[in-house]
């Protein structure tokens, strides 16, 4: 008789499976793809991410501004637009209230971003003259500060026709006049302020004072006062889109592109 291996299969065994190999199975497989719920969270993520980093940017980075008036002529042109740096002064966290200091405090020279005391909701562009404590006045067109005329290379006056302006607006420099003798109080309350004449105030503890640099025509602090330090919101970086407005021409926005403004830096 023939001898039999124990571990070898008999007549009509079926043979064992090789290990790790699986038996074919019968008919299609269907492949499951990624569940949509899980391509929306996904999304969701992604855009809430987003969103946030737009408004920490926006909140405590930089903001952009248009120029849409030419007080600042000669510096800023209408039609500028601005980047502007929050993080040189600080800022105040919406809702909270709670200020985030800044790189540096204000200068005499910056050109500074603010909401003017008279139109809170607004964005203004002046360039800051008077610090809180400095003496100032202007005689015949030139600003004195602390008793010194101030060089101002970025200052333009364009009316020639010799005429100053008197407005009554102007008349809150009464109760911020320097003290002196009776005499000479009473000489400055007689001389009426007006836009190339006026002063001498001393600017208050925690206000600044602004001017803009087209000297003639602008709406600044010779009007509507002193600005508080938490009004102002910061200082333009560079223009990063300019374009020449035009009523006649179509689309002026993107035809008169002021090509040699683009990316031109603010002092």
């Amino acid at each position: 008789m023939s001898e039999q291996h124990p571990d070898s299969p008999g007549p009509g065994s079926e043979a064992p499976a090789e290990a790790g190999r699986e038996r074919p199975q019968s008919g299609p497989v269907a492949r499951k793809g990624p569940a949509t719920g899980r391509v929306l969270w996904e999304w969701m993520r992604v855009i809430a991410f987003v969103v946030t980093l737009f408004v920490v940017i926006r909140v405590f980075v930089v903001e952009a501004f248009k120029i849409p008036t030419a007080s600042m002529e000669g510096t800023l042109l209408v039609g500028d637009f601005l980047l502007v740096n929050k993080l040189a002064y600080g800022t105040t966290i919406p809702g909270l209230g709670l200020h985030v200091p800044g790189i540096r405090e204000p200068a005499r020279g910056d050109v500074v971003v603010f909401h003017p005391p008279h139109e809170p909701e607004k964005n203004y562009v002046k360039r800051l003259v008077g610090l809180p404590g400095d003496t100032l006045e202007m005689r015949d067109k030139v600003l004195i500060v602390n008793g010194v005329a101030l060089d101002e290379p970025y200052v333009q006056h364009l009316d020639r026709s010799g005429a100053d302006a008197i407005h009554p607006r102007m008349q809150w420099q009464q109760g911020h006049l320097i003290a002196g003798t009776r005499a000479e109080r009473g000489r400055r309350r007689l001389r009426r302020a007006s836009r190339d004449n006026w002063g001498p105030l001393v600017v208050p503890e925690g206000r600044y004072f602004m001017l803009g640099d087209n000297r003639d025509n602008s709406e600044d602090s010779r009007y509507f006062g002193f600005v508080s330090r938490d009004a102002i919101r910061g200082r333009p970086w560079f223009v990063y889109y300019s374009f020449e407005p035009s009523d006649s021409l179509p689309l002026s926005w993107l035809r008169s592109i002021r090509w040699s403004r683009l990316g031109h830096a603010i002092r």
